[in-house]
């Protein structure tokens, strides 16, 4: 049987319009944040997709994007967290290298881009082998889809160079332990500005 996995990022948070790296620390999602949940709520609902199950990281801004985006139940799974930057949370952005970020973090305290990715791609293929669901929600971070579009890049001519943005939907399907994306979905954003 092919599932279905629907991965996306959170809504704008009040770090990232302050341009704060935002790890593992949390921040509220903004106004704009909540708007843009509420624009993915309704491509969902547009195209007719209804989850069987849903999952979130245990980040508060990724829970709270899941529940404006579903009234569907959750569960939470810390596997699906953001890169863990160690002693740079919090600060700004500026003191980021230049991608990619490597083992960067690593001196910092923070976890390196192989384990990231490892982490991230095992939560993901644990859900899909479990969940009984056909469709599926996960509602993570930036650079958590990023790293899991990384992982299985090999398996799809799909691809976004620009940063992932807030709410950015990523389609994969799932068939014997495989992912494959099937689409990039970027909404247009600018009227809430």
């Amino acid at each position: 049987m092919v599932k279905t996995l629907y991965l996306m990022r959170h809504g704008e948070t009040l770090f990232n319009r302050q341009k704060k790296i935002q790890g593992w620390c949390d921040s509220p999602l903004t106004p704009i944040g909540k708007k843009q949940a509420l624009i993915a709520r309704n491509y969902f609902k547009e195209n007719n997709i209804v989850f069987d199950d849903a999952y979130s990281s245990t980040s508060e801004r990724t829970c709270d994007t899941l529940e404006l985006v579903t009234d569907t139940s959750y569960n939470r799974i810390k596997g699906l967290k953001e890169w863990n930057f160690g002693d740079l949370e919090a600060e700004h952005e500026y003191l980021n290298p230049p991608l990619p970020y490597g083992d960067f973090f690593v001196s910092y305290g923070g976890e390196s881009e192989q384990d990231f990715r490892d982490r991230v791609s095992s939560s993901l293929l644990t859900i899909m082998k479990q969940t009984s669901g056909e469709i599926v929600l996960g509602v993570s971070h930036g650079a958590s889809c990023r790293q899991f579009m990384r992982k299985w890049q090999h398996t799809s001519n799909i691809d976004q160079k620009e940063r992932i943005g807030n709410c950015c939907i990523l389609k994969f399907n799932f068939e014997k332990d495989t992912f494959y994306l099937k689409e990039i979905s970027n909404h247009d954003f600018s009227m809430l500005k």
